[in-house]
């Protein structure tokens, strides 16, 4: 891809974002009914390729649950609220309630209280007990110290996050996790990330991974691009991991999955990030809105509350729908933030696309103009696509 000069001594490729890009239809059209976008990665079929994040304000135990119901797969995060206190419910009201200026400092008293490996067992089992696929997440530097108490409640699938999360950490300080040695000991899928280059997804396919994450800062609650200056927009960023993932495919025959992590609103969102190349989406802030979501109405990321870097904030999110209402419908409202994957069926249809794999391989063009062309009135009236 041809380069842009910054300046004499610097350039850079251009990237593009969900906003920049529209997905061409094709010469043939399907009915809606006849699409499938179930999910397979390792053992598991889902009936939706989404994982939901893990973050506090949008996976407890019971959301878990529920969205293991609907078709996806709840990632619980092992280092938040719910492995922490034994009844976290006071605090999360409580961060629900704080005046936007305060809200920082004191989430970071309160997650300042120590994770109690007797909790993290007794989370997965409280899910698993459900009948749904269990997952859950933790960061590299704790993955090990965790390990006893995540194979204690059988875990299904472990996710290993970051903001970014390399196959070649370096360290003078400490021993750094090794991803490829641990993942292959390990008995249980591990998905690892976040990444945005081909570079990085390629070395984290090869470590043994059975999905990487891209995304770095695209999240509604993130603050990394501000705080540190690094990332790449969504739409390139999936379509590098995908060219990663068609590398790793060629050299040693096993397939693994790019997971979507971050910047998706909407159906087409979603639709945009599978027709780029991924092959399941993970969720945060569309979910955060449900009736049921544990942030009451807000939502945070899981950097938010670093005790001396904090690369988050919490949101005020509207709570649109239960849900069942965003992931499965039926929509009451028009601006594509209610039935996520109704819309990813629908847009499959359209453009006579049967599975996910088959998407992948829709055309794509940028696109600017698809945002505003012929909007003028929504965009006037705040209704629509210009709310």
């Amino acid at each position: 891809m041809a380069e842009v000069e910054i300046g004499i001594g610097k350039s850079g490729r251009r990237a593009y974002g969900f906003d920049d890009i529209a997905i061409v239809p094709s010469r043939r059209t399907r009915d809606p009914e006849d699409v499938d976008i179930t999910w397979e990665i390792d053992a598991f079929k889902f009936d939706i390729p989404l994982m939901a994040s893990a973050m506090d304000g949008v996976v407890s135990p019971a959301t878990a649950i529920e969205i293991g119901r609907l078709g996806g797969v709840g990632v619980l995060n092992l280092e938040g609220l719910w492995t922490r206190y034994e009844d976290p419910e006071p605090y999360l009201r409580e961060i629900a309630s704080l005046d936007p200026d305060k809200a920082t400092a004191r989430m970071q008293q309160i997650y300042s209280e120590e994770i109690k490996p007797e909790l993290i067992t007794e989370r997965i089992k409280e899910i698993k007990s459900a009948g749904v696929v269990t997952c859950a997440s933790v960061t590299p530097q704790r993955t090990k110290s965790f390990m006893k108490a995540i194979l204690a409640a059988e875990l299904d699938m472990l996710v290993i996050q970051g903001t970014v999360v390399s196959a070649e950490h370096v360290s003078k300080t400490s021993e750094p996790l090794n991803l490829k040695s641990f993942i292959r000991e390990l008995e249980i899928p591990v998905i690892v990330g976040g990444c945005a280059s081909y570079q990085a997804a390629l070395h984290l396919m090869r470590t043994g991974a059975v999905g990487v994450l891209v995304g770095v800062g695209p999240g509604n609650a993130c603050t990394t691009r501000g705080v540190l200056g690094i990332g790449v927009p969504q739409a390139t960023a999936i379509a590098d991991a995908a060219g990663a993932r068609m590398r790793h495919l060629d050299e040693t025959g096993v397939y693994v999955h790019v997971i979507a992590d971050g910047g998706l609103s909407k159906g087409g969102d979603v639709a945009k990030a599978i027709a780029c190349g991924a092959d399941a989406v993970m969720m945060g802030s569309p979910l955060a809105s449900a009736y049921e979501a544990p942030g009451h109405g807000y939502h945070w990321g899981m950097a938010t509350f670093h005790p001396t870097l904090p690369r988050g904030t919490r949101v005020k999110t509207e709570q649109r729908g239960t849900l069942k209402e965003i992931l499965l419908g039926p929509a009451h409202e028009n601006d594509g933030r209610l039935n996520l994957f109704g819309a990813l069926r629908t847009s499959m249809a359209t453009c006579g696309y049967e599975t996910l794999k088959e998407f992948q391989k829709a055309e794509v063009m940028v696109a600017p103009a698809l945002q505003t062309e012929g909007k003028a009135l929504q965009q006037s009236q705040k209704v629509g696509m210009g709310h």
